[in-house]
């Protein structure tokens, strides 16, 4: 039996090869743990952090004090240390928050109060004073955040596993975690490979969050529903009329940001997300069906209370999802000129929404730990952010478990 008290002689099993399962792997292999990550998939980095919008997020939405504004305040100092380091593509290009109109002041005060009490560098500006960091944008007032920033998150998950295999630890793919049980002294998983006898396990398994953490004999506080987030590219013509971030003021009834636009590392701008419920747990379009996972989660009696509660947005975010014509109506009212024939379809992804039963979304990240298993149950943005922060959060929680 291994001394779990030892480092050198200890196994960690990490489910899950997205940027949060491959940063705590990373974190507990340089703490001198044996450390293997099993992901289903044939690559790293297949969901939703190889599908989100390469944000560098500077910490601007979220409650004083909460973990989120803390990890992302951080994060986005580590995360760009780590990028500079490593030759990764980067820019701190800062972002602009857009007051369309007098209905969006009050909402864009609260984001400089906010931005003021989680230490975020940012300023509010006059239309002309934002139209020196965007020529082209419409607003009444606008916030300049300047520590966001554009990334390349699967670059950033290459290099994470190239310093997980020089730390000795290993990425097996292709393989599925059907559950975890308790052994003497440590956890057997079961997988489609065989199973693994270990002395701890972390799991980060994203949209299969909450079952993977049943199938290992946790209760999750929350369920996973799945809120696919649409994109658009805009078209080359139309590329000058955004240098660098532009969003809207988010609706508070709603628990996404509204559709932006971004400049991305790779070149081009993107302009979404827009948000509506997945068919699938994986659905990344409307012909992305599985009968048996719409079922469970229509049958979760939060994702209906949610829906009662945000009759209006929405409606407003199927409507988009449906016409190409408002996609971009909404995109104009930040940057006037944009048509539905600028927009081209662009990848998807889909966003792992913790809900509760009662409909309350699980607004910051969710840790819970049974014996000697670590689950990460709610990792939304800014978690690509925050995945150093975050990593050495479940690490702590790691060797807690394993000292008890």
């Amino acid at each position: 039996m291994n001394d779990a008290t030892d480092p050198a002689t200890t196994t960690i099993v990490v489910v899950g090869a997205g940027i949060v399962g491959l940063a705590t792997a990373r974190a507990l292999a340089l703490a001198g743990h044996r450390v293997e990550v099993l992901d289903k998939e044939h690559a790293i980095a297949q969901h939703q952090t190889g599908r989100n919008s390469g944000v560098i997020h500077a910490g601007l939405y979220y409650p004083p004090g909460s973990l989120k504004a803390r990890m992302a305040v951080a994060g986005a100092r580590s995360m760009t240390a780590y990028a500079a380091a490593n030759g990764i593509a980067h820019d701190i290009c800062g972002k602009l928050v857009v007051a369309a109109d007098e209905r969006d002041l009050p909402g864009l005060r609260t984001l400089a109060e906010r931005a003021a009490a989680n230490g975020v560098p940012a300023q509010l500006l006059t239309p002309e004073q934002a139209r020196e960091h965007e020529p082209y944008v419409r607003c009444v007032a606008a916030l300049h955040v300047e520590t966001t920033g554009i990334i390349d998150y699967p670059a950033v998950c290459r290099s994470l596993a190239d310093d997980l295999a020089a730390a000795g630890g290993v990425v097996r793919l292709g393989v599925t975690v059907a559950g975890a049980t308790p052994r003497p002294g440590g956890i057997r998983v079961l997988t489609s490979a065989g199973e693994i006898d270990a002395d701890a396990l972390v799991v980060c398994a994203g949209l299969y969050a909450d079952r993977v953490a049943e199938a290992c004999g946790l209760a999750p506080e929350a369920r996973i529903v799945p809120f696919r987030g649409e994109y658009f590219e805009l078209g080359g013509d139309k590329h000058y009329l955004v240098r660098g971030l532009i969003y809207p003021v988010p609706d508070p009834r709603f628990p996404f940001l509204g559709v932006h636009l971004t400049r991305m590392i790779a070149g081009g701008v993107h302009a979404g997300p827009n948000a509506v419920l997945a068919l699938r747990r994986e659905g990344y379009t409307w012909r992305d069906v599985d009968l048996a996972e719409l079922r469970e989660s229509l049958a979760w009696p939060g994702l209906w209370r949610l829906a009662r509660r945000n009759v209006v947005p929405g409606a407003r975010e199927i409507v988009r999802s449906l016409s190409r014509r408002q996609f971009a109506a909404s995109l104009s009212r930040l940057v006037p000129g944009i048509e539905a024939a600028d927009l081209h379809p662009a990848p998807a992804g889909v966003r792992a929404q913790a809900l509760r039963r009662d409909g309350s979304m699980v607004e910051d990240f969710l840790v819970q730990t049974h014996g000697r298993q670590v689950h990460v149950l709610n990792a939304p943005s800014p978690a690509a952010t925050a995945a150093l922060e975050i990593a050495d959060h479940i690490a702590g929680h790691v060797e807690r478990a394993l000292a008890s």
